[in-house]
C-alpha cells in the first residue's frame, strides 16, 4: 500500500509518472505483478497504448495455483463453478468441466451492440413500419450502446494484473492471450448496459473472455468501416485461440475489472478538473476584486482540515504576483468580506479534496485485487467468498461525482456574480466590452452554466437502486460501472461548465486591464482640466481621509504622490496602481480637491456601468458637482454655476473621447497578463494566445454571409465563430489534456 498523500501530491505525483511514460523516459514496458499497479499506468495503457509485461514470477505462481486446483478435482472436491452449476443453479453437479466453463461465456453474451452482417436479420420492414423508427436509430447513434476504446483497454489491463496473483488457477495462456490483444489493439465491443457489478461485471468480462477464445459472434472496436470479428484477427494476427479449461471462463468473467477500469479513468480525469477548479477560483477572486484575506493560513490553522489546508495554500499562491486583488476595509458601504463563492472556497473545496484522495486509495487498491471467486491459497486451500462484490468502487465513485457538483455549483456561483453587474464590483453587464444597449454576450452562457449546474446536480444522485438478480442469489448488487459511467458524465458537463467559466473569467480580467489602463492613461488629463477650471486664489487644501480617498482596491489610483507618466502602449499595462500627475497641478489646494473629485469620478465609474458611453459619461461628470458644492471657493463665487458647467461638460467630453478611443485599441491589441496572478496569467495567455479565443465583442460575432466566407471576407477570415464554437474550443483543451498540462505547471511552480 502506497503512503497517503494529499491531492496536490496526487496529481503531480500522477502527472510526473504518466508524463514520464508518455515521453519515453521509462522505455520499458510495464511490469506487471498483481500488486503495484498505479492508475498513471493504467492511464498510459488505456488511451496511449503503452506495451506491458508479465513478471516471471507471477507466472510462477499461477501455474502453482492451477496445480492445486487440479488435485483437488482429482479428489473429488466439490468447488462451486467448477464442478458445480452457477449462482442460483450452483446445486447442480457436472463433471463436463470444459463445456460448462464455454457455456457460461456464451450465455452471458446477452448485451445490445450496433447491427452487423453475422447478426440475425428479419424480413426487410415494410415502409410503414420505416416511418415510425427511432430517430436514434434513423441517425445511425452507435456509439452509446458499447464502452469507449480506453474503457476495455483498462479492463483487458487490469484482469491480467488480477489473474496473475497466482489465486485464480487459470493458465498463463489466459494472460499471455489477453496481453497480445492490448499489443494488436485487437478490442472487443462491449455493450454499454447490462451489468449490475454484483458477483462482478460478469457479461462485460465475458466479451473479452470470448475475445481471447477467437469467437466468430465476438466482435471488435475497428478504425475503419468494416466489421472485424475475434476469428478474423486472430487468424490475420497469428494468433491462436485459447480453449478454455477448468474454471478459467468462471475466472475471466468474475470480478469488478470493468467498474475499476472506468473508475480509474474517470478519476483522473476527475483530478484534474478539481485541480483547474482551484486555480479558476483565483481568477474568479481577481475578476471580483477580492481579497487573498480568505486564504490566510489563520483560517486552516484553527481549523485544521486537510483538504482546506491544502485548497486555501494552493488558491493563495496561485494568487501571487496578482494586481487586482484588494484589502476590504468596508469604507463607503462595501463589503466588508466577499462573497461565500471565493471566500469560502477552502472550506468548500477542501472536503471534496479529502474525497478524491479517499477514493483514490480505494481504487489504488481495487486495481491491485484478486476479485473473482472461488480462490486458491498459497496453501492449496479453496476458499469460497465474495471478493467480486464491487461496492468499492461504487463508494469510491458516489464521493467523486458528488464532488464534481458540488464544484460546479460552487463554479456556477462564481461565474454569474461574475456576469451579475449586482454583484461583480463595477465589471459591466453580462462582460460587455461595448454599449450595454447593442450586446448580451454573456447573458446566453448565464444561461448555459444554468443548465450544466442543474445537470450535475441530478447526477450526483447515489446509485443505490438495487434490484435482486439471478434467482434471488444476487440479492445484493453494488452497480458500480453504471456509477462509474455517470462519473464520466458529469466530469464532460462539469468540462462544458469549466469551459464557459473560463471563457467569462478571461472576458472579465480583460475588461479590468481594460479599465485600469483607461483610468492610469486618462488620469493626467482629468487632473490638468481641475488645473485649468479651479480658481487658483481658492482655499487651503480641503481636508482628506480614508473615506473620501480609499475607494475599493484603488487607494493608490488616486494618490498623486505616486506616479508616473502612463505609457501609452496597450502592451505596457499598469502595474496595478494608477499614478496621479501632480505636475500640471497650480497648488496643493487644487491638489487636494483632485483628489476628491477622482475619488468621486471612480465611484460614479462603477455605478454607471449599464449605461452606453454617450450617456454614461454625463452622468460621472455630473456627479462630481456634489465634491464642488463641498467646496465652492474653488470656482469664483460670481460665476460658479457656469464653471462648475463648464468643467462637467469638459470631463464628460473627454472622458467619452479617451474612452471610446482606448476601448477600441484594446479591442485589437489588449492584453490583461501584466496585472494577472502566477495561475490566472499562464491560463489567460493559454487562452489568448494557444487557443486564439479572443476578447469578444458584439463586431467578432457578427454572422458573415456565405460570399464573405468563401472569400476569406468574414471578420475571422473563413471562420464564423459564435461564444458556442470559442466555448467549445476551450471545452476541447479540458478533455484532451492539453489545458490540465498548463495547470500542473503552474501548480509546480506554485507548491
Amino acid at each position: 500500500m502506497p503512503p497517503v498523500m494529499n491531492h496536490t501530491e496526487i496529481v503531480l505525483d500522477e502527472w510526473h509518472h504518466l508524463t514520464a511514460l508518455l515521453s519515453g523516459e521509462h522505455s520499458d514496458p510495464i511490469l506487471l505483478t498483481g500488486k503495484d499497479l498505479t492508475i498513471p499506468q493504467i492511464v498510459s495503457v488505456a488511451r496511449h497504448n503503452a506495451r506491458i509485461e508479465i513478471s516471471p514470477a507471477a507466472v510462477e505462481s499461477m501455474e502453482r495455483s492451477l496445480r492445486m486446483l487440479e488435485q483437488k478435482l482429482h479428489n473429488g472436491e466439490v468447488i462451486y463453478g467448477v464442478n458445480t452449476g452457477f449462482g442460483g443453479t450452483a446445486d447442480v453437479r457436472t463433471q463436463q468441466f470444459v463445456e460448462i466453463q464455454r457455456a457460461l461465456v456464451r450465455e452471458l453474451h446477452y448485451g445490445i451492440l450496433p447491427p452487423t452482417a453475422r447478426d440475425p436479420l428479419p424480413d426487410a420492414a415494410e415502409d410503414g413500419v420505416n416511418q415510425h423508427r427511432h430517430d436514434l436509430f434513423l441517425d445511425n447513434n452507435n456509439e452509446q450502446l458499447y464502452l469507449p476504446w480506453s474503457w476495455t483497454r483498462a479492463a483487458i489491463l487490469i484482469r491480467i494484473n488480477s489473474l496473475i496473483s497466482g489465486c485464480s488457477a487459470v493458465r498463463p495462456v489466459i494472460t499471455e492471450r489477453m496481453q497480445d490483444l492490448l499489443k494488436h489493439d485487437l478490442i472487443p465491443m462491449i455493450p454499454l448496459r447490462g451489468s449490475i457489478s454484483a458477483s462482478g461485471d460478469l457479461s462485460p468480462l465475458s466479451y473479452i473472455c470470448g475475445a481471447i477464445q477467437g469467437k466468430s459472434t465476438i466482435r471488435l472496436l475497428s478504425r475503419g468501416s468494416q466489421d472485424l470479428y475475434a476469428d478474423m484477427a486472430m487468424a490475420s494476427t497469428g494468433l491462436a485461440p485459447v480453449t478454455l479449461q477448468a474454471k478459467e471462463g468462471l475466472a475471466m468473467t468474475n470480478g469488478t475489472t470493468v467498474s475499476a477500469a472506468a473508475a480509474a479513468l474517470a478519476l483522473h480525469d476527475t483530478h484534474g478538473l478539481a485541480l483547474i477548479a482551484q486555480i479558476l477560483t483565483a481568477m474568479s477572486v481577481e475578476a471580483l476584486v477580492g481579497t487573498t484575506e480568505s486564504f490566510s493560513p489563520f483560517f486552516s490553522e484553527i481549523r485544521p482540515h486537510p483538504g482546506q489546508i491544502e485548497s486555501a495554500r494552493n488558491i493563495l499562491a496561485f494568487l501571487s504576483g496578482s494586481k487586482l486583488t484588494q484589502v476590504n476595509d468596508g469604507v463607503e458601504s462595501s463589503l466588508r468580506q466577499d462573497r461565500y463563492s471565493i471566500r469560502t472556497a477552502p472550506q468548500w473545496l477542501g472536503p471534496i479534496l479529502e474525497d478524491l484522495v479517499l477514493s483514490h486509495q480505494q481504487l489504488a487498491i481495487e486495481c491491485n485485487s484478486v476479485t473473482d471467486n472461488p480462490l486458491v491459497t498459497a496453501g492449496g486451500e479453496s476458499l469460497h467468498g465474495g471478493n467480486f462484490q464491487a461496492k468499492a468502487v461504487t463508494s469510491s465513485m458516489e464521493k467523486a461525482r458528488q464532488g464534481i457538483q458540488g464544484i460546479g455549483r460552487m463554479l456556477f456561483s462564481q461565474c454569474t456574480e461574475i456576469i451579475n453587474p449586482a454583484t461583480n464590483r463595477g465589471l459591466p453587464p453580462n462582460l460587455l466590452a461595448e454599449d450595454p444597449s447593442i450586446s448580451l454576450i454573456f447573458k446566453g452562457t448565464d444561461l448555459n452554466i444554468a443548465s450544466l449546474t442543474a445537470e450535475l446536480g441530478f447526477l450526483a444522485g447515489p446509485v443505490n437502486h438495487v434490484q435482486t438478480a439471478e434467482m434471488g442469489n444476487q440479492s445484493l448488487n453494488s452497480l458500480a460501472l453504471i456509477s462509474a459511467r455517470y462519473t464520466h458524465t458529469a466530469n464532460e458537463v462539469l468540462s462544458q461548465l469549466m469551459a464557459a467559466h473560463m471563457i467569462a473569467v478571461c472576458q472579465a480580467l480583460d475588461l479590468r486591464a481594460m479599465h485600469i489602463q483607461f483610468l492610469e492613461l486618462y488620469q493626467s488629463t482629468f487632473f490638468e482640466l481641475v488645473a485649468k477650471h479651479c480658481n487658483t486664489d481658492g482655499p487651503t487644501a480641503p481636508v482628506l481621509n480614508k473615506t473620501d480617498v480609499g475607494i475599493t482596491g484603488l487607494d493608490d489610483y488616486s494618490d498623486p504622490s505616486t506616479i508616473s507618466t502612463p505609457s501609452l502602449s496597450l502592451q505596457e499595462l499598469s502595474n496595478g496602481s494608477l499614478k496621479a500627475l501632480s505636475k500640471g497641478s497650480k497648488s496643493e489646494a487644487v491638489d487636494g480637491l483632485s483628489k476628491l473629485l477622482w475619488a468621486q469620478l471612480l465611484k460614479a465609474f462603477d455605478s454607471t456601468t449599464s449605461m452606453d458611453a454617450d450617456g454614461r459619461f454625463q452622468v460621472v461628470a455630473k456627479s462630481l458637482r456634489s465634491v464642488l458644492l463641498d467646496n465652492p471657493n474653488f470656482f469664483s463665487a460670481s460665476n460658479f454655476v457656469k464653471s462648475t458647467q463648464d468643467f462637467t461638460e469638459a470631463v464628460a467630453s473627454s472622458l467619452y473621447d479617451a474612452w471610446c478611443t482606448h476601448r477600441d485599441a484594446y479591442l485589437v491589441h489588449g492584453d490583461a497578463s501584466a496585472v494577472l496572478g502566477r495561475a490566472s496569467k499562464a491560463i489567460y495567455t493559454f487562452v489568448r494566445r494557444t487557443l486564439k479565443v479572443p476578447l469578444l465583442a458584439t463586431k467578432q460575432l457578427m454572422t458573415p454571409s456565405s460570399k464573405e466566407l468563401a472569400n476569406g471576407l468574414g471578420f475571422h477570415g473563413t471562420h464564423a465563430p459564435t461564444v458556442g464554437s470559442y466555448t467549445s474550443v476551450v471545452y476541447r483543451s479540458l478533455r484532451d489534456g492539453t489545458l490540465a498540462k498548463v495547470a500542473v505547471d503552474v501548480l509546480k511552480a506554485s507548491v
